[in-house]
């Protein structure tokens, strides 16, 4: 099985038919996801009545799904008569959403349920999905708040509330932009531990500091705030997958040149996380950043993949 995590850079419905949106169907068909996370679909507020906004953005979602192979359909209900897996904030139209193939995975009846504020600054779409395993998998589609380090690390502590179970974890997967450099450690080769991602900001000088470092250590030691995924991966509660599998690092960002898209002075990083809970880490096979000319055109986000084996995920010990 194969989980994919795609920011899609402002996709809204406006960019139908055009080559951005021909690049993002050619980079998820290249990909061949079973599930997908998406980020960042948005509607115009200053020109869409807020009464359209759900209707709108489910529409680009319905529409980019179908023509990927995949659905992202929960059948409508009264409370979410749209009958699509995403998510916002109610007070801005920016969602998250989830994407799968239909002949591979069951979305389980009636487990969707999308997240916003105050609870997320952007939404957090999530849903089980029977993928053959011993029990469905929840899977959430997360986007951090890009501006505020103790709003995602309280982001995080909500994430880890929607995953838990008495004694436990439930098997899944949080994947998405959490706009925050991981906590996730390797050997150093020395009997040792380093962060598998290295520092990326001690030697920067810009305006935007404050959103990714401590703001008492700007001109001096200047190291990524970690929080956020500290809590998530303690005690191995859930696993970066990349660093679980020591994948060649790539950064998920920082290929687009300043005026290809929004003002970009951090260079590259890697942001976009595929992290798996405690029972399903052991189930990882591969990990890959997708790296294609359609992708890098697509976003300024590359998409990230892992491939897992549903029959290896183990059950936790106390559930």
């Amino acid at each position: 099985m194969r989980i994919a995590n795609l920011n899609a850079y402002k996709l809204s419905p406006d960019a139908r038919g055009s080559a951005a949106w021909r690049a993002r169907i050619t980079t998820i068909q290249e990909i061949s996801p079973d599930i997908l996370a998406l980020q960042e679909l948005l509607v115009d507020e200053r020109t869409t009545p807020r009464k359209l906004w759900e209707d709108r953005a489910a529409r680009v979602v319905q529409d980019l799904a179908e023509e990927c192979g995949l659905t992202a359909a929960t059948g409508a209900t009264s409370g979410q008569p749209h009958g699509v897996a995403m998510a916002a904030n109610w007070h801005r139209p920016w969602w998250t959403a989830i994407m799968w193939n239909p002949s591979t995975v069951d979305l389980v009846a009636d487990s969707y349920r999308p997240y916003g504020a105050p609870d997320f600054w952007h939404g957090c779409a999530t849903g089980r999905f029977d993928v053959g395993a011993r029990e469905p998998l929840l899977i959430a589609s997360y986007h951090g708040d890009p501006f505020r380090p103790n709003a995602r690390a309280d982001e995080a502590l909500r994430l880890k509330g929607i995953f838990r179970q008495t004694g436990g974890v439930k098997p899944g997967f949080c994947v998405g932009d959490f706009n925050s450099i991981s906590a996730a450690e390797v050997d150093d080769g020395h009997g040792g531990r380093r962060y598998y991602d290295d520092e990326p900001y001690l030697d920067q000088h810009h305006d935007d500091l404050e959103f990714q470092v401590p703001a008492a250590s700007i001109g001096g030691r200047q190291r990524a705030d970690r929080a956020p995924t500290h809590a998530l991966l303690r005690r191995g509660y859930m696993a970066d997958a990349a660093a679980h599998l020591n994948a060649p690092w790539q950064p998920t960002v920082g290929h687009w040149d300043d005026g290809q898209g929004d003002p970009d002075p951090w260079g590259p990083r890697r942001i976009d996380l595929i992290l798996a809970t405690r029972p399903v880490a052991p189930a990882l096979t591969r990990y890959t950043t997708h790296r294609s000319a359609a992708a890098q055109e697509a976003s300024d986000h590359l998409p990230v993949v892992a491939e897992f084996t549903p029959q290896a995920i183990c059950r936790e010990a106390n559930s």
